[in-house]
């Protein structure tokens, strides 16, 4: 089985088909759907938020059966994922997609939790607090730099219960948290 560093790359990973979208309906359907779970699952144990189509990424090429994916199908693969819940496009011309390991409820409760396991209902916590704090060390949440960039006004918990304090930089950004 081919590698990717630690990762364990699937089998299809060496099908050249798979690296073209395909023309059968029901063949494609399989493609992206296993496409959208490498990807989630590579972005979630390499620790990644963001792919740029523009730019290279380790999962769309394939040196050893000399195979890249195309700009089509790479697009197909992540708007799939963006529909899905599990991406959204950080700009209009989608050439940036934030991948969301958790799904957007997924991480309502993952914050929720946070939240109340660390004691802080009607707290007002800055971004950066809560990427990169103590409290936040061996959670989902720690490290995430994208924080920001979620549209925490679409999570269910949000309306009343969440109050988003715009800073001038991204560092001082607050959220208060009424749970």
């Amino acid at each position: 089985m081919q590698k990717l560093g630690d990762f364990k790359l699937p089998h299809f990973f060496n099908y050249p088909p798979y690296f073209t979208l395909q023309p059968v309906r029901e063949t494609r359907e399989k493609q992206i759907q296993l496409w959208k779970e490498l990807i989630l699952d590579y972005c979630r144990t390499q620790k990644i938020f963001v792919i740029k189509l523009e730019e290279e990424f380790p999962l769309f090429s394939n040196s050893a059966i000399e195979r890249t994916l195309s700009h089509e199908a790479r697009e197909a693969f992540l708007s799939d994922l963006v529909a899905e819940g599990r991406a959204e496009w950080l700009d209009k011309g989608r050439r940036s997609c934030l991948i969301l390991w958790h799904r957007i409820q997924d991480w309502a409760d993952i914050i929720v939790n946070f939240v109340k396991d660390n004691g802080f209902e009607d707290s007002v916590m800055t971004v950066e607090e809560i990427r990169s704090g103590i409290e936040s060390r061996g959670t989902s949440i720690h490290t995430f730099n994208h924080v920001n960039e979620l549209d925490l006004d679409k999570f269910p918990f949000a309306k009343g219960k969440l109050a988003i304090f715009k800073g001038t930089s991204t560092d001082d950004e607050g959220i208060k948290f009424s749970v």
